[in-house]
């Protein structure tokens, strides 16, 4: 068992300590984590909208992708997006007669990661978006308000509020989720912090240093999802 002293020497920024190392870690797991939440609510939204148009193609095509995307376990199919993806695209390349393409990590995980949110995504703002009383939109329509018009001032608004809880509970996923990028050798938190253990032995330390960030991370997340929610309800009436 080390000493408290030996302790805070492996915890600290400076060498040979690695608490630099997880700190690193824990900016990269924010990092992958931001990015693919943006390009999760991008899908997401493109995608609750287009299952709500009543397209029948479209829909039957986001329907099999969200169907697909929340039956397979994460760890699959970010294994297998980064390699068949990274082979295909080659492919493709090498067909048009262009070298072959070395894809950056950090780029495939939140790309990876940003797809899995959008199925996630889609569902949480297509069940906001239902539960917008459909008299309010009939009401925008009436005043002549355009789609984009109708949708900045009347569905926004009132999804928001809706959907928060859903898009709070996605952010909190998705920063767990980045963890399995490590399978992908690229370095955040997760990663981290087995190189640290690996290297002294001392994985009980470095593991409960790496619950305390991750711990961290979601206190000062909950925080901010309050704010932002207390914010879109501003004159609603309060729940009892």
């Amino acid at each position: 068992m080390a000493s408290f002293e030996n302790m805070l020497q492996l915890l600290s920024p400076y060498p040979p300590g690695w608490g630099g190392t997880l700190l690193s870690g824990a900016l990269a797991t924010l990092a992958i984590s931001a990015g693919a939440y943006v390009i999760g609510i991008v899908i997401g939204l493109t995608g609750a909208l287009g299952k709500l148009s009543g397209n029948r193609p479209i829909g039957v095509v986001l329907n099999l992708y969200t169907t697909l995307i929340r039956s397979v376990p994460e760890l699959i199919l970010i294994v297998g997006l980064y390699y068949a993806g990274t082979d295909g695209l080659n492919r493709l390349l090498q067909l048009a007669g262009l070298p072959p393409l070395e894809v950056n990590g950090f780029v495939a995980a939140v790309a990876v990661l940003g797809f899995v949110q959008g199925a996630y995504m889609t569902e949480v703002l297509r069940g906001a978006i239902l539960a917008i009383p459909a008299g309010q939109i009939e009401a925008a329509r009436a005043f002549g308000m355009s789609p984009f018009l109708r949708f900045r001032r009347v569905v926004l608004p009132t999804m928001l509020p809706n959907a928060l809880p859903g898009l709070s509970n996605l952010w909190l996923s998705v920063t767990k989720d980045s963890a399995l990028v490590a399978v992908v050798g690229y370095q955040e938190l997760a990663l981290a912090t087995r190189l640290a253990g690996a290297s002294t032995k001392q994985y009980f330390l470095f593991f409960m240093a790496a619950a305390v960030m991750y711990l961290a991370i979601t206190l000062v997340s909950n925080a901010i999802f309050k704010l932002i929610e207390r914010h879109v309800r501003r004159g609603q009436p309060a729940l009892a």
